[in-house]
């Protein structure tokens, strides 16, 4: 029997014609075909400006940078999320104050975000997991009372919509990711979407090192001298990548309306399944249904017996605190953050993506089932 892949990127003919486009000029690195997709992803999300980088990573880092985000600062985030939320805080001397997550959408409760803002506090960076937004108005709310910025992680998010925001809502900067299995993608790269043009200025001249021009500025219509006006980090997004992302933006809300129905297969197969539960979508809110994961017990015996049946699966994500690292250096326990310790030590992801066959969510479906039966 044939594997049911855990993802299948879609990238076809326009993505290598627009590449080979590209090769056939005069710029491969950031230049033309970067501002374009830039231009047409703040448009999309409803945002000023738009910054291509070289990667989600690298987005959350630069947008820091720009806040003024450093040594001896705290940044309130979430324990469930992937490694590089919380270590770009690190990585600038920072220190992440980890608050619990809610327990039906696993995004950061900001119910309890006030309780953790102390006079270090300069920023909140909530995670909308899964493609869920989190309760932006509240964080805005929280926010404004004690004067500090919000960065919005923002890699599961593209499409998002909930209390008549867009994903790049109430944030100073909103961070987001292309990478391999992201929903529009060039296998690695990021941008940060910002209200202000001047952060956006700021945030071109960090991805290049701190210069004040980069590469097309400097050549286009002659050499022009560039100086150095900080200290910022190699950054950019090429072209030859940024090329790949402009053809999936025009077709991205058919690629979610078909993951939004391989999803509400899910949820209607699951909703009585014994031992086995899903986070919710908000009512009146729209996830980007980046991920499909459900909630089990005996999580790896369930991962193994999925793999048995063909079916790819991952684990997004285990709890950041109880990592190794993490509890070396900050002492973190079990039972600091119950929430997402459950979610963490419970969560398992299935295959979804837009060119997933109606035949393969059969599949996926009945495995589940099985395997949940089997463990009962």
């Amino acid at each position: 029997m044939d594997k049911v892949d855990f993802f299948r990127h879609g990238l076809g003919p326009e993505e290598k014609a627009a590449c080979l486009e590209v090769l056939e000029g005069l710029f491969i690195t950031t230049g033309g075909a970067c501002a374009r997709f830039e231009q047409e992803f703040a448009s999309y999300l409803g945002a000023a400006k738009a910054v291509t980088v070289s990667t989600g990573t690298a987005a959350l880092e630069l947008a820091l940078m720009a806040l003024n985000i450093g040594p001896g600062d705290e940044v309130i985030t979430t324990p469930m999320t992937f490694i590089a939320t919380a270590n770009v805080c690190l990585e600038l001397g920072a220190t992440p104050v980890l608050v619990d997550v809610e327990p039906l959408t696993g995004n950061l409760d900001a119910g309890r975000v006030e309780a953790a803002v102390t006079p270090r506090s300069k920023a909140i960076l909530p995670v909308h997991l899964y493609g869920t937004m989190c309760d932006m108005r509240a964080l805005r709310d929280i926010a404004d009372r004690h004067g500090l910025k919000i960065v919005s992680d923002c890699a599961h998010a593209i499409e998002s919509r909930r209390d008549g925001l867009g994903s790049a809502g109430l944030a100073e900067a909103a961070c987001y990711s292309f990478y391999a299995t992201k929903n529009i993608t060039c296998a690695e790269g990021g941008a940060v979407a910002v209200g202000d043009p001047a952060l956006a200025e700021r945030l071109k001249c960090l991805r290049m090192h701190g210069m004040s021009k980069g590469a097309a500025d400097r050549y286009v219509g002659g050499f022009q001298h560039w100086d150095m006006l900080e200290l910022g980090r190699k950054a950019n997004l090429p072209d030859l990548l940024a090329a790949m992302l402009s053809p999936q933006l025009k077709r991205i809300e058919q690629m979610w309306a078909r993951r939004q129905e391989v999803c509400r297969r899910y949820e209607e197969a699951f909703a009585a399944l014994p031992g086995v539960d899903f986070p919710r979508v908000p009512e009146g809110a729209k996830s980007a249904r980046h991920l499909f994961t459900i909630w089990v017990k005996e999580r790896d015996r369930f991962l193994s017996e999925l793999q048995a049946r063909g079916i790819g699966v991952s684990v997004n994500y285990r709890a950041i605190h109880l990592l190794s690292y993490y509890r070396q250096r900050f002492g973190y326990k079990p039972g600091d953050f119950p929430v997402a310790e459950r979610i963490g030590d419970s969560t398992l992801t299935l295959p979804l993506f837009p060119g997933i066959t109606e035949a393969e969510v059969d599949r996926v479906i009945e495995a589940v089932s099985e395997v949940a039966e089997l463990l009962a």
